[in-house]
């Protein structure tokens, strides 16, 4: 155990380890040791956030997805989704209705595929131009470089795209073979390298995940170093490929939470709907545990079921003045606090 606290005193301070070192951390998980990481990473957190907790408007702009992903209910072969895709005017009345809530970030997000560049540049500045004091952040997927370019010029502030594992085996048994874990990581590197605020992120006890690969996620993030990382357990969808696998561990990703925390003590860390799902406190636990961003859904409440990426999903019949209202209370019963604010990593 005290070679295990030392290892995360080390990595508060230097906030880098070796691979093997990350293995032994994540391989050594014991609730002792994960409540002295949620003390360590709470510390960080607090010395650069306060108690301040980023809220983001969530909306789920469609369902439809062209990857055949073996894990996702969105997946292409996935003839039970119920498929949708809001139009520019709704996905408008959700910003207009979230901006009215106090949201200055708005996150759009859907399968891959659905929108052109064009088309995601000409959405993005009429939202820039209606709400101008706010931040758009975009996770729709892989794109060539000019079409990032492109809605970066038009105003879009960051980018989510998860990589989901930092191991390239791994990614194969995630994946079928058209999609490439090389062209992920050239995605990642765009969006850095045009200035994005990017955002990438894995699940956490996926089919085949162990503490060597999980260790490979943790040095991946420590030399990336995105401006967010979205991690969540792995949660299956039952008519997907891996419908049947058990879920991740909703303890091993607040402890990873901590770990990402100390190696970024800056790091936008959002406590996901996917951990509120696998625990009912999971959110507020998140937080407890290093995390400083929440994702209320602003999506219209007749498409939220089929929003399908997993199974249980939590808040799909809720009003979004309801998702807004719920998670201040929850925040606020733990000493933190939703802050009206774009929220852009601070340095």
């Amino acid at each position: 155990m005290m070679k295990h606290e030392a290892l995360i005193d080390r990595l508060a301070q230097t906030h880098t380890l070796t691979l093997a070192e990350y293995e032994v951390l994540v391989a050594g998980q014991t609730p002792a040791l994960a409540a002295y990481a949620a003390q360590r990473a709470d510390a960080l957190r607090r010395a650069v956030y306060g108690t301040d907790v980023y809220v983001r408007g969530l909306i789920e702009v469609s369902s439809v997805c062209r990857n055949d992903c073996y894990y996702c209910g969105l997946r292409r072969s996935n003839a039970a989704c119920e498929r949708y895709t809001l139009t520019d005017a709704q996905i408008l009345e959700c910003c207009e209705a979230g901006y009215g809530y106090g949201f200055r970030t708005f996150v759009l997000q859907g399968g891959e595929g659905v929108f052109t560049a064009a088309h995601v540049c000409a959405l993005v500045r009429e939202i820039k131009a209606r709400w101008p004091d706010c931040a758009v952040t975009l996770s729709l997927g892989e794109y060539p470089t000019a079409d990032y370019a492109a809605m970066r010029a038009a105003g879009a502030d960051r980018y989510l795209l998860r990589h989901e594992t930092a191991d390239p085996a791994h990614y194969a048994r995630l994946h079928p073979a058209g999609m490439s874990f090389e062209n992920r990581m050239r995605c990642l590197r765009d969006l850095k390298a045009l200035g994005f605020q990017t955002g990438c992120g894995f699940m956490v006890g996926s089919p085949g995940h162990t503490p060597q690969t999980l260790a490979q996620d943790l040095k991946f993030v420590e030399t990336f170093q995105p401006e967010m990382c979205g991690i969540g357990p792995f949660l299956p969808q039952k008519d997907t490929p891996m419908g049947k696998e058990p879920p991740g561990s909703a303890e091993q990703t607040l402890y990873l939470l901590s770990l990402l925390r100390l190696i970024r003590p800056n790091l936008l860390l959002p406590a996901t709907t996917a951990l509120g799902t696998a625990a009912q406190d999971g959110r507020e636990r998140g937080i407890l545990a290093g995390a400083n961003v929440v994702m209320p859904n602003l999506s219209p409440v007749e498409v939220r079921e089929k929003y399908a990426l997993y199974d249980g999903k939590i808040c799909t019949g809720e009003e979004s003045a309801q998702c807004r209202d719920c998670l201040a209370r929850r925040m606020e019963a733990i000493g933190f606090r939703i802050v009206t604010a774009r929220g852009d990593i601070r340095q």
